[in-house]
């Protein structure tokens, strides 16, 4: 799309926004970067309440922007949440709907560089018919970066320049070593699609490339994406905590539990990596022409006052911190508690950038930029997730939960959990005895649901035969 045309598409669609807008900005579509933590808790930023992890970066530009109260991913792992966010799609549609993991590593295995090409970590990702945003951006004339992690395949085919993306530099597996920038032993920095020996603490050397990369395309525009590993523990044999430099950690000395005091540094270091990020952006005058966005890729471990954590359905494990911020754009200081996640993230950006976000492959979900600006309220009332036979949904302010415990186990009852949200965003009272229809009215919601996913055209890498086990088939592949 040139830029007459650009034009043309936003003042029909956004006339009141470009009202206010700067001469550049009316040259070229709007930045878009966006920042992803790992495996960071929905109340561990200063601005969503935690009294003492340090955030000063992330807190100012939630003062200059908006948060959302009720943001939510699509599942409470690594990688089938990352595909969600890529595509636009619920993880059971687009074939990524669980980790790509080489689990010997469980058991204390370390794999050695041949037997470790033949893993899943090097062999699995996301299926090469999947349109990401990367794709869909760069098609409309985006210059498109990404540092970080990757996190949606290791084989060539799945690298990021394979896939939309015109610079990478990072890793692509599920986890490394800050420091070594090994994946249990094996070497796993990449630099597009070389795979590279470098030193440094991984958090400051994806800060560095996305202020490289916001120095070279700053007259152009771009879309910045910056999944850090911070605070995901540590991938190796011996330690498997968070890992931040020693002066971050000093700042935490009063912290008894020395991982936990890890984890809070590795969140500091981080929000100064994004406070360079930000400085950049003024640096070259693009904070009026750049939508911002942070959020996280699932929960910690522990998440209170929210239930569980990462690898669970409940709110600890599925719902995030979430700012925004658009200098102009979006009202300063403001807090929003519309109901929407990360699949909203494709279309909204694939609109602002002058496409067509219908023009694709079926979306899961909206343009999220009323929101975000204050003119009008999210358009999702329900969102599903499926991990390992945990089952959810969120309707309005209603959650079921049906979790059987463990992995991969057969619940003994299909009657769920059921939560009013809105009263108790903890889930510490199950209403499913009081309101037995709601219950019904939801768990049917989600059969219907995981049976529309189980007859999506099938996806790699994993099998159809999931679905099949869960109860939703036809039978084909499992006995009596």
């Amino acid at each position: 799309m040139d830029r007459r045309s650009f034009l043309k598409t936003l003042a029909l669609t956004s006339a009141a926004a470009l009202a206010g807008c700067t001469q550049r900005q009316t040259l070229q579509p709007p930045n878009i970067v966006f920042i992803l933590a790992d495996d960071l808790g929905y109340p561990d930023l200063g601005c969503f309440g935690h009294k003492r992890i340090q955030t000063p970066h992330l807190d100012r530009m939630a003062s200059q922007g908006v948060k959302l109260t009720d943001f939510y991913v699509t599942c409470s792992v690594c990688t089938p949440s990352r595909s969600g966010f890529l595509t636009g799609r619920y993880p059971h549609r687009n074939g990524l709907y669980e980790n790509i993991r080489s689990n010997m590593t469980n058991y204390g295995h370390e794999y050695n560089e041949f037997e470790y090409l033949f893993s899943p970590e090097m062999t699995q990702g996301l299926d090469v018919r999947e349109v990401t945003i990367g794709d869909r951006l760069k098609a409309l004339g985006y210059t498109n970066g990404v540092f970080g992690k990757w996190d949606s395949g290791r084989k060539h085919e799945f690298l990021p320049l394979q896939r939309g993306f015109d610079d990478f530099y990072g890793f692509s597996n599920t986890g490394i070593d800050y420091w070594t920038h090994e994946r249990y032993g094996v070497p796993s920095m990449y630099r597009n699609n070389q795979r590279i020996k470098e030193e440094g603490y991984a958090t400051d050397l994806f800060k560095r490339e996305a202020v490289r990369f916001i120095r070279e395309n700053h007259d152009q525009p771009f879309f910045l994406y910056v999944p850090f590993n911070a605070p995901h523990g540590a991938s190796n044999l011996n330690y498997r905590g968070a890992q931040a430099p020693e002066s971050y950690v000093a700042m935490y000395s009063d912290v008894e539990d020395e991982r936990r005091a890890r984890y809070y540094a590795a969140i500091t270091c981080m929000d100064d990596a994004i406070g360079e990020i930000l400085d950049t952006l003024e640096e070259f005058d693009l904070a009026e022409n750049t939508l911002v966005i942070f959020t996280s890729d699932n929960g910690a471990h522990q998440n209170e006052p929210l239930r569980d954590g990462k690898g669970s359905v409940y709110e600890g494990g599925v719902r995030v911190p979430f700012i925004a911020r658009w200098r102009g754009m979006i009202p300063a200081g403001t807090e929003r508690s519309d109901f929407s996640s990360t699949l909203e993230m494709l279309p909204t950006f694939v609109r602002l950038a002058g496409g067509d976000p219908d023009s694709g492959p079926q979306l899961d979900g909206y343009d999220l930029m009323p929101v975000l600006r204050g003119i009008g309220t999210g358009e999702r009332t329900e969102h599903y997730w499926e991990l390992r036979g945990k089952r959810a949904i969120r309707a309005g302010k209603w959650k079921w939960v049906l979790d059987p415990g463990g992995r991969w186990n057969t619940p003994e009852s299909e009657i769920g959990e059921l939560f009013d949200l809105q009263a108790d965003p903890g889930e510490t009272t199950n209403l499913a005895a009081k309101y037995p229809e709601k219950e019904k009215e939801l768990r049917e919601k989600w059969e219907a649901w995981f049976w529309d996913m189980a007859q999506s055209e099938p996806r790699g890498p994993f099998s159809k035969a999931y679905f099949d086990l869960m109860g939703f088939g036809d039978g084909w592949y499992k006995l009596d």
